[in-house]
C-alpha cells in the first residue's frame, strides 16, 4: 500500500478548540468515512492506476444496473456515492478494505476537494466585485456593468469579457491544510480553516501533493 491516504467525508460545520498553549484554532468538522474499497483499476486492464472507493451504504434498488453489477462482481455492497483515488500501485489494496479516520493523524496535511456553495445568478458587483455608480439624482447607472466593448472596431465583445453569471456551485480545492483532531469512534476529522461546500456537502479528503508535514 502507498502512502497516499485518501477518504470521502462530509462537512458538518465549524469551531473552534483550544490547544494546550491556550491558543484558538479554527477548524472545520468532517464526518470522514467509513469507506469500503470497491475497485482497483490498473495499468493492464485501464490503463491507469487507481482505486475506487464508496461512501455512504444504499439499498440495490436505488443504484443504477451497471454500478449494481460491478459490486455484485467484487463483492461488495452497493453505496451511494463512488469515486476513485490515483495511486502510484494498486498493491495492498483489495476489494471489500475498511477505510476509516485512523489512518490520519494530528501534524498531517490534506488537501480537500468540494463543490463551493451556489449563490445562483450573480452581478458584476457580486460575482467579479465590480464597483457601483454614484446614487445620486438622474443617475442611470449604479449597478449595470458598463460598456463592453469597442464600437466600429473591433466591432464585437472579447472572450472572456466579465460579466453576469452563474455564481458558485464549482469544483474547488483547498490545500495543505493541517489536521487538528481524530475522533475515530465518532468518525469526524477536524480540519485547521474552512473547506468548500455547505453543511452535509460531499468532500474528498487526501493527502497533500504540496506542502511539507509540521
Amino acid at each position: 500500500m502507498s502512502d497516499i491516504k485518501f477518504l470521502l467525508a462530509r462537512k458538518k460545520g465549524m469551531t473552534q478548540i483550544f490547544r494546550e498553549d491556550g491558543t484558538v484554532v479554527p477548524v472545520t468538522v468532517l464526518e470522514a468515512g467509513p469507506c469500503t474499497v470497491t475497485g482497483l483499476r490498473t495499468p493492464e486492464r485501464d490503463g491507469y492506476c487507481a482505486v475506487q472507493i464508496g461512501f455512504i451504504p444504499a439499498r440495490a434498488k436505488h443504484v443504477r444496473k451497471p454500478q449494481r453489477v460491478a459490486a455484485e462482481k467484487a463483492g461488495v455492497p452497493a453505496f451511494r456515492v463512488l469515486r476513485e483515488f490515483r495511486t502510484v500501485s494498486v498493491d495492498g489494496w483489495e476489494p471489500g478494505q475498511e477505510l476509516t479516520v485512523e489512518q490520519f493523524q494530528p501534524g498531517d496535511l490534506v488537501d480537500v476537494t468540494g463543490r463551493s456553495k451556489g449563490r445562483g445568478f450573480a452581478g458584476t458587483i457580486k460575482a467579479h466585485g465590480f464597483g457601483r455608480g454614484s446614487e445620486t439624482h438622474g443617475s442611470m447607472n449604479v449597478r449595470q456593468p458598463g460598456a463592453i466593448g469597442a464600437c466600429a472596431y473591433p466591432g464585437r465583445v472579447f472572450k472572456g469579457t466579465r460579466m453576469a453569471k452563474h455564481y458558485g456551485a464549482v469544483r474547488r480545492t483547498v490545500k495543505n491544510l493541517t489536521v487538528e483532531g481524530v475522533d475515530p469512534e465518532r468518525g469526524l476529522l477536524l480540519v485547521r480553516g474552512g473547506v468548500p461546500g455547505p453543511p452535509n456537502g460531499l468532500l474528498q479528503v487526501r493527502t497533500a501533493r504540496t506542502g511539507v508535514k509540521k
